[in-house]
């Protein structure tokens, strides 16, 4: 388990963290303040990306505090970071910046770089050299005419440059604006949630990228300012994200980007600048202190990896100044001391106040949160970074069952081929294990003390191309049909009762395993059969997890028939056994749980239609 929680509460913590972030990470920089090359391997896009990421990156956390302190008492960092923009901003300085037209990460940190531009003004831009001035705009205006930004969370980085560009007298183009906030506005799912593109994404990016960014950017000169429906879907969303974070602060294991650890705490801040109504400043704050806290022991330096260096956490484009998109967790800096924030009584999070269950239909997850050890765990019945009907390797970071605050996807090669960890597959004679990416949800309520979700995979395994660059989507190669398999988790405190059944399973699917949570050190990971009868066994992985290891992996198997199984899933720190009957009846299931307690839960098993 982590060390314990260093949550931040006051201004002066808040600022203090920052300023010994900024303060590491300045040890790193070019003799012209133009780079911030973090020490670690060179990342995917090359040492040049790497210096500007480290540039860039920090430059946001820099801007923090030079807006929360309205320029006051941080001349130093006006001065090293204008030196850095004249720097990089000359085609003759051996430090020059990698131009937007040579690079595609360039446009990713070029919004971040005006985006802060935009926000210190009175101390940075309107000081700078009407030469430097003109070399800037000249870095920046590829973005103008650029039709090749991803129709994904990059929309944004086309039109906070462009707003800037307009400011400054720039070239922009308003119908490209336009464009973007268009294409952003198709993101929107049910209940707030953002997916990041056309496709089931569903992770943090919709709340440190969709959700962060029309707060930011209507804060910028010229802009018309927070949309109503953008400030109504990020407070519809809060719910949701308050939630998922669990009692130590640690954010949800899930999803790409996971070096970027407490920029989680992002859309709180969000809604502390947008004024959300349905959750006090006091929680908001509490809940970002609680998330970047978590990550405060840990050290000063960021590194590839979550507490501490563990590269394969990382995806291919991500480099050693990559992680210090973190500085976004750490925007509450920019509200300067006499802002109300600051004096709001702190809140508790849902999960320091009571036990939590959640229905979250957009990505077809549970929330089940535990009072008793903090931990909040998702089980997923509608995420794959994929689309519903079109199959796919599955990636260990969306593909899973079940993700948790205190557990981690196994990540080793295995994770990738052959799933095993919160996974139902289907066995061939080679020993592969089958994929489920573009299952379709079945159902995803709450229905009294009951959580019920379902969806059904038409299974598949997959022999793997060679590994190619890791976005963070499964892997590609080709795929076999396996069997269709039906599952259904009843959802209560720490434990699921699964709900399994297989139909037209090919000859060559041989057993059928059932896998429950990854777990390290301090943690208990249990599967027990309720109907059926399997054999049971544990996976070993060493070195799997950014939690350290190693990580095990208790599996149940069974044989492969048409009847219903099901079996008890269970994540705690209580060692005590447990036990739980189950009974499946036309139009319920019965269950008796650990606790002794009684539930019945709807469900036609036998013909099930989404819900």
């Amino acid at each position: 388990m982590p060390p314990p929680n260093a949550a931040l509460d006051t201004r002066a913590d808040w600022t203090g963290f920052a300023d010994r972030l900024l303060a590491a990470a300045s040890r790193h920089a070019s003799p012209s303040h133009a780079l911030i090359t973090l020490p670690g391997a060179e990342g995917g896009y090359g040492r040049a990306i790497d210096g500007l990421e480290g540039f860039a990156r920090t430059f946001l956390l820099a801007g923090f505090r030079l807006a929360g302190e309205r320029g006051r008492g941080l001349d130093h960092l006006v001065e090293r970071y204008s030196a850095g923009l004249a720097a990089g901003t000359d085609p003759a300085n051996p430090d020059r910046w990698v131009r937007l037209t040579e690079h595609a990460q360039a446009k990713v940190e070029a919004a971040s770089i005006a985006l802060i531009l935009d926000m210190t003004r009175d101390w940075i831009w309107d000081s700078l050299d009407p030469g430097v001035q003109e070399r800037i705009v000249d870095y920046l205006s590829p973005a103008v005419g650029d039709a090749t930004y991803p129709r994904i969370n990059w929309v944004w980085f086309r039109l906070v440059v462009q707003t800037f560009l307009r400011s400054v007298g720039g070239p922009y183009s308003a119908a490209e604006m336009e464009e973007d906030l268009a294409t952003h506005d198709t993101f929107r799912r049910a209940d707030g949630w953002l997916s990041d593109g056309s496709s089931r994404a569903y992770d943090h990016y919709t709340g440190w990228a969709l959700h962060l960014y029309p707060v930011l950017w209507s804060r910028m000169t010229g802009s018309p300012g927070l949309r109503q429906v953008d400030r109504d879907l990020l407070d519809r969303f809060l719910s949701d994200a308050l939630a998922l974070t669990g009692g130590d602060g640690s954010p949800l294991l899930q999803g790409r980007s996971l070096i970027y650890r407490f920029a989680a705490a992002a859309p709180f801040w969000a809604g502390v600048l947008a004024g959300v109504p349905s959750h006090a400043p006091g929680l908001l704050r509490h809940a970002a202190g609680k998330v970047v806290g978590h990550f405060v022991p840990h050290g000063d330096l960021l590194t590839l990896g979550w507490h501490g260096p563990w590269p394969r956490l990382a995806q291919s484009y991500s480099g050693p100044g990559s992680p210090y998109w973190a500085s976004k967790g750490l925007l509450g800096v920019a509200l300067p001391e006499d802002h109300p924030v600051w004096a709001a009584p702190a809140e508790p999070l849902p999960v320091e106040t009571g036990d939590v269950l959640r229905a979250v239909r957009a990505p077809g997850w549970l929330i089940a949160g535990t009072r008793a050890d903090g931990i909040v765990r998702v089980i997923n019945h509608g995420t794959d970074h994929g689309d519903e009907g079109v199959p796919g390797g599955d990636s260990p970071l969306y593909a899973r069952l079940g993700y948790s605050t205190a557990t981690a996807p196994v990540l080793d090669e295995s994770g990738w081929t052959h799933p095993e960890d919160q996974s139902v597959v289907l066995v061939d004679p080679a020993g592969r294990h089958s994929h489920r990416t573009g299952m379709r949800t079945l159902a995803v309520r709450v229905e009294g003390s009951v959580g019920c979700a379902g969806s059904v995979a038409d299974a598949h395994w997959l022999e793997p191309d060679p590994p190619g660059r890791d976005h963070g989507s499964g892997r590609s190669g080709k795929l076999r049909p396996a069997g269709r398999i039906t599952t259904f988790s009843l959802v209560r405190g720490p434990w699921e009762v699964r709900l399994v059944r297989v139909a037209q399973a090919v000859p060559d699917a041989v057993r059928l395993r059932i896998g429950g949570w990854p777990a390290t050190s301090g943690l208990v990971s249990r599967l027990t059969p309720v109907i059926g009868a399997g054999a049971v066994g544990e996976t070993e992985h060493d070195d799997a997890s950014p939690l350290g290891g190693p990580v095990r992996v208790p599996w149940i198997e069974f044989p492969v028939t048409e009847s219903w199984i099901a079996v008890l899933v269970e994540l705690s720190t209580d060692p005590a056994e447990t036990t739980c009957r189950a009974e499946i009846h036309p139009g319920h299931v019965r269950v008796v749980w650990p606790d002794a307690v009684l539930t019945h839960t709807r469900i036609d098993i036998d013909n099930p239609v989404p819900t």
